[in-house]
């Protein structure tokens, strides 16, 4: 217990994952606003990811459509159309009809007024007479489309759920008059909760959303039902609508959604609602719960886009065109969805969305219980994911070489991204993406700079521990030659070599320093056995990588060859020395090489106190760069082309790309050395037919071309590293095609 506690406290990877598994838990506990609003976009995805659910058949939508409005005229319509239509429905036996429209004004259509002038006119002229009065009181009556709603309503076999709306904000209201917020209170009475309890604490509780007062429908219709509901919306703060609010207090009172109303009058249920300190806990329909939060707000369900309930126009119904099949036992949602009149609204399926659907989705949800849930374990699974996912990571990638650490950390992302999608679509559990995602993300980033730095501070402290022994064939030179103790040096062309250990730093933090230097002692040794031989020189060794180069202090006209063949045997001689090191249970090591020809200034430099014999200029660079290009490519020996053209004749070599490295004008065609000629295997050479094809169609911009013969080389041979990287970066040039005027050269971001 003491040996875990000290290795958490001790900088390194165990204390970076405790670090950032703390800071991400106290994010998740906070509910950071800008971060549960990404991770209700992770929502948005899966419900895209998930597609369309069918829907149950007891909800129709009855839609003031185009169709509508060429039939029947512009809105707004006589009520009296209204009247049969709801008249239609009861006949047709339709369950519920629930209104997504208000009657907030007597009707603009009423031809009341006009009417009882023209009796007022003939009244004062002494012309009424008993039987032209009653025309009179008929044409009134024909003419008030607000009674024959109101009347029709009230005779309706089909119970009706009235909507209406609730004015949020104070400002839009200006000046009010307690006496009218008291009568529109009055006149959406019949859209109460049935059951409340409220604790004492629950009193308090002010996170309900609270109204100023109620946009109700004028008295006359009002008064003729019990069911009514508000059709208010609540989006996001990006404009989404994800919620539909289940409760809003207004004047003490507590009203319920045209949703939850319409399926009160469905199953003939009432309607109960607790409130305690937290916040709303139950929200009920009948014995049926429904799962909102402490502020009384309902996860939507979504079934799918637009149109995924079915559509009837409402001038089909009005004209008695829609058979009664479809509409006998149904509710009916009755709304505009004709451009112009209707309300578009942003759902997680469609920016362009009808509001009257949004109910349709909450009704469907509510009959068939079909939520989106949170158990009351989920939290504690969201944090123990955060730890426990985060601590793979910090355990895998600082022991690993990169790509395997890149690999582990992708697997576990991606298989945590699939459970929570799955059980999303299946059971509709939702589980937090966002938080053990970024944990997971920062705890890789974090682990691999912590990799980077550990290495590098490791190749510093090898340096200097070898940085005091020259190459014997300075030595020799010298010996020759004394003059060359000089500072100073000579130019001349040579073939600089570097050479570097592939995860070098997972290597060096699984062994002891005696294990590790005696690893080392014996890799370079093999190495340097191998340059020597081939007449190069051992320049120095930084860490474990060696920097050597042939054409100097010896002239050396074949230079380039002997370094390719230098190459060659040195990768050979490794592969015999990893077999060595399995056996003793040592771990293996794969070394990656760059090489480039050209002059460079060769001689003593440094003090007259410390002198090296060494290389410097443009060429030794390009050298070292090539090294460190190994890495996109996936290869071990790569060359440039000026050492291909001078040792092709002793290699088996295919061409790589076009690369800009860093420091360089001009792109450099580079090389991969494959071994000696007649050595290379079939396979392999297949795979370079294929992908010499694919790098003439790559050059030529023929996108679809290249990444099929690059599909080809990896069907020959599925670990050939160049192949990979090219058909990865045609598929990316594809969606995102290079500048007009590229030169078709790879640039490398570092060195």
């Amino acid at each position: 217990m003491t040996g875990l506690f000290r290795r958490l406290v001790k900088p390194g990877p165990a204390m970076l994952t405790v670090i950032i598994v703390l800071a991400w838990t106290a994010a998740y506990v906070s509910q950071l606003s800008f971060l549960d609003m990404v991770e209700l976009n992770t929502v948005d995805l899966r419900f895209r990811f998930r597609g369309e659910r069918p829907v149950g058949p007891e909800v129709v939508l009855a839609v003031i459509d185009e169709q509508s409005l060429k039939e029947e005229g512009k809105w707004i319509w006589p009520r009296e159309k209204i009247a049969r239509m709801i008249k239609n429905l009861a006949d047709a036996g339709a369950a519920v009809v629930a209104l997504d429209i208000g009657f907030l004004e007597p009707d603009p259509n009423n031809t009341i007024k006009p009417v009882e002038e023209a009796e007022r006119l003939v009244k004062e002229a002494g012309a009424l007479t008993p039987n032209l009065s009653e025309s009179f009181g008929r044409l009134k009556e024909a003419g008030d489309n607000d009674r024959i709603l109101a009347d029709t309503i009230k005779a309706s076999k089909t119970k009706v759920v009235l909507g209406y709306f609730f004015h949020m904000d104070r400002k839009e209201l200006g000046r009010l008059d307690q006496g009218e917020i008291d009568s529109q209170v009055e006149n959406v009475r019949s859209g109460r909760f049935q059951k409340i309890r409220e604790t004492k604490e629950g009193r308090r509780f002010t996170g309900l959303r609270t109204a100023i007062m109620p946009a109700a429908n004028i008295k006359m219709i009002a008064e003729t039902t019990d069911y009514s509901g508000y059709f208010n919306m609540v989006p996001d703060k990006d404009g989404t609508v994800r919620w539909m609010p289940m409760v809003i207090k207004c004047e003490n009172h507590f009203h319920a959604p045209l949703a939850l109303m319409a399926v009160r009058a469905f199953r003939n249920e009432e309607l109960s609602l607790e409130i305690e300190d937290f916040g709303v806990s139950h929200v009920r329909s009948g014995s049926h719960e429904i799962p909102v939060n402490e502020t009384g707000h309902l996860l939507i369900n979504y079934r799918g886009g637009a149109k995924t309930f079915p559509h009837i126009s409402v001038s089909s119904i009005i004209e008695n065109r829609v058979p009664r099949e479809n509409l006998k036992g149904k509710i009916v949602l009755v709304g505009a969805t004709a451009v112009g009149i209707f309300d578009l609204r942003v759902t997680p399926f469609s920016e362009i969305y009808p509001g009257l659907e949004i109910h349709a989705n909450v009704v469907d949800n509510i009959l068939h219980e079909d939520y989106l849930w949170r158990p009351n374990w989920a939290t504690i699974f969201d944090l123990a994911a955060i730890a426990f996912l985060s601590a793979i990571i910090g355990f895998f990638v600082p022991r690993s070489r990169i790509a395997f650490g890149a690999m582990v950390s992708a697997g576990i992302f991606a298989f945590y991204l699939i459970m929570c999608q799955f059980l999303f679509s299946s059971q509709g559990l939702l589980l937090n993406i966002l938080y053990p995602g970024a944990a997971m993300i920062t705890t890789y980033v974090a682990m691999t700079a912590y990799k980077y730095i550990s290495e590098e501070k490791q190749k510093r402290f090898l340096k200097n521990a070898f940085s005091t022994y020259l190459a014997p064939s300075v030595v020799s030179e010298i010996i020759k030659n004394p003059d060359k103790l000089a500072l100073g040096g000579e130019e001349r062309e040579i073939t600089a070599f570097f050479s570097d250990l592939q995860g070098f730093t997972s290597i060096s933090e699984r062994l002891s320093a005696h294990e590790l230097v005696a690893l080392l002692n014996e890799f370079l040794t093999e190495m340097s056995d191998v340059i020597l031989g081939e007449m190069g020189t051992v320049d120095k060794y930084e860490g474990d990588a060696i920097i050597a180069f042939f054409g100097a202090p010896n002239d050396l006209p074949d230079h380039a060859a002997k370094a390719c063949v230098a190459c060659v045997k040195m990768q050979k001689r490794l592969a015999e020395l990893r077999k060595k090191l399995a056996a003793e249970g040592r771990p293996a090591l794969h070394m990656r090489i760059g090489m480039n020809t050209g002059k460079a200034v060769v001689g003593n430099m440094g003090s007259a106190m410390r002198m090296d014999y060494t290389m410097m200029g443009d060429t030794v660079n390009t050298a070292a760069r090539l090294e460190g290009v190994n890495k996109i490519y996936g290869t071990y020996v790569m060359i440039s082309g000026s050492t291909f053209s001078e040792a092709s004749h002793v290699i088996a070599a295919r061409e790589l790309d076009l690369v800009m490295v860093i420091g360089k004008g001009e792109p450099i065609t580079v090389y991969e050395v494959q071994g000696l000629p007649g050595e290379v295997l079939p396979a392999q050479t297949e795979a370079n037919h294929h992908y010499a094809r694919g790098l003439a169609a790559y050059r030529a911009l023929k996108w679809d071309e290249a990444i099929a013969h690059f599909s080809d080389a990896l069907a020959a041979l599925p670990t050939d590293g160049p192949s990979m990287e090219m058909f990865r970066r045609c598929q990316n040039y594809k969606v995102s095609p290079p500048p007009s005027k590229w030169n078709r050269a790879y640039s490398m971001k570092s060195k």
